[in-house]
């Protein structure tokens, strides 16, 4: 069993991270990128902007991963987010799991990015056409 956790102040590699996972006795990997929108509620997104609490936000990012090793008995999990500006179509959050079968993978995937998505200490601002806007909560 293996974590390897990132923030990535400017570039994400969605495939240099996956060679960070380990897929001894696996049959799976299941792998979430999500990117930068280029439309938001009919406005051009120019940018986001993340900020984050630098010293918090590696240590909550592993608690999730070691978390849903433990309930899905997954092999390995990575997990990076970017922070600072990010244009649209460039990735923002990558999540890649290995696990013995597709099933336990893809529970696993879905959970971290949803407590991710409620748990990481991370602020989102959206640059538009038509103003900038900072978005609920965290993640």
């Amino acid at each position: 069993m293996s974590v390897h956790v990132s923030v990535e102040p400017e570039v994400l590699d969605p495939d240099y991270l996956k060679s960070k996972l380990n897929v001894d006795g696996c049959g799976s990997i299941v792998s979430f990128v999500g990117i930068t929108r280029g439309l938001e509620e009919g406005s051009e997104v120019k940018r986001l902007e993340f900020d984050s609490w630098e010293e918090k936000l590696p240590v909550v990012l592993e608690s999730i991963a070691m978390e849903a090793m433990d309930e899905f008995g997954v092999c390995s999990v990575v997990i990076a987010h970017r922070t600072g500006a990010v244009l649209p179509t460039e990735p923002i959050v990558c999540i890649h799991v290995s696990s013995p079968h597709r099933s336990e993978g893809f529970r696993a995937c879905s959970r971290i990015i949803d407590e991710l998505k409620i748990q990481a200490p991370l602020w989102k601002k959206e640059v538009r056409s038509d103003g900038e806007f900072w978005k609920d909560g965290l993640g």
